[in-house]
């Protein structure tokens, strides 16, 4: 009998996914919230692997995969044969040989994942790639939108920060668009980003009618020298500040992938204001990193 090998379920893109199958993944992680657990992985691996430096998504998917009893295989690049000048796919394809079941990375390459896709038999899953894409974040992102208003259909969101070098802007302005919301950009002229397809509006404009105000982190690592606001002047030109907040549309929430310049893209006061999911965010982003490999080990959404 000739068995029809089942191709890997690589989680690089939302692009790359229907709509169904973003819903399925939402609704999945809240039911997971809600303490309806799948069944557990007990036997299988995952190795994180981490180029970039990173607290909520490494440690989200650590938490993720113990509680669905799958075992980490521990995987530090100082330590590693990339120090050697093993490449990338090198290392991936040793992983793969000795028996580990997927791959989390995170890469400072934009795209790094398109060979690996191509010729690895194991899911890729996406845990950040350069200034391209972010898509376990976006997922997390839409779980607590649908979470907090039930529907994407007709909501007014606004991306606003540093979009020229952010790979969540990137994510969430693509899959927004696609389940329905109205999405704006609110960003300095020198890090727009025309690729995005989104309108450009003052943040002061949008106050009134935003559902979700969506702020981005200023990427001091990616800009060159002389790009850079001071601290102060960004906050008050472009942040979300004490003043501003009186003025959001009552019911609207804040977001921010975190980690969080203070008082540069919001008030530090505001962090944990009544509005803010910014924490709330990273609670949901343990539940949609275990769809994510759940989905990714063979599990049905």
């Amino acid at each position: 009998m000739n068995l029809i090998k089942q191709q890997p379920k690589h989680f690089v893109s939302l692009d790359t996914l229907t709509l169904e199958e973003i819903m399925g993944m939402i609704e999945e992680s809240l039911r997971y919230k809600q303490g309806d657990m799948p069944p557990l992985f007990d036997g299988k691996t995952v190795a994180n692997l981490f180029f970039e430096n990173s607290t909520r998504t490494k440690n989200s998917f650590q938490m993720a995969e113990r509680h669905l009893k799958i075992q980490e295989i521990p995987f530090d690049v100082a330590t590693s044969s990339v120090t050697k000048g093993e490449t990338l796919y090198d290392t991936c394809k040793t992983l793969e040989a000795i028996g580990v079941d997927a791959l989390v990375i995170r890469h400072p390459e934009d795209g790094y994942y398109h060979e690996l896709v191509e010729k690895l038999s194991i899911p890729v899953l996406n845990g950040g790639d350069g200034s391209g894409e972010h898509p376990s974040q976006s997922l997390l992102d839409l779980v607590t939108i649908y979470e907090e208003y039930k529907t994407f259909q007709g909501l007014n969101v606004a991306i606003c920060g540093d979009l020229v070098h952010s790979r969540v802007a990137r994510s969430n302005a693509s899959v927004l668009k696609r389940l329905g919301a109205n999405v704006v950009g609110c960003s300095p002229e020198s890090w727009w980003d025309d690729s995005m397809g989104l309108v450009h509006r003052d943040i002061d404009d949008i106050l009134p009618d935003c559902d979700v105000i969506m702020l981005l982190r200023v990427q001091h690592e990616r800009h060159i020298m002389g790009d850079i606001f001071s601290k102060e002047d960004y906050h008050a030109r472009f942040g979300l500040t004490v003043e501003r907040v009186e003025r959001m549309k009552p019911g609207a929430i804040i977001m921010h992938p975190a980690p969080v310049n203070r008082d540069v893209e919001i008030a530090g006061s505001l962090i944990e204001h009544r509005q803010s999911r910014i924490f709330p965010q990273m609670t949901n982003g343990v539940y949609a990193r275990m769809a994510i490999l759940h989905r990714a080990l063979g599990g049905q959404l």
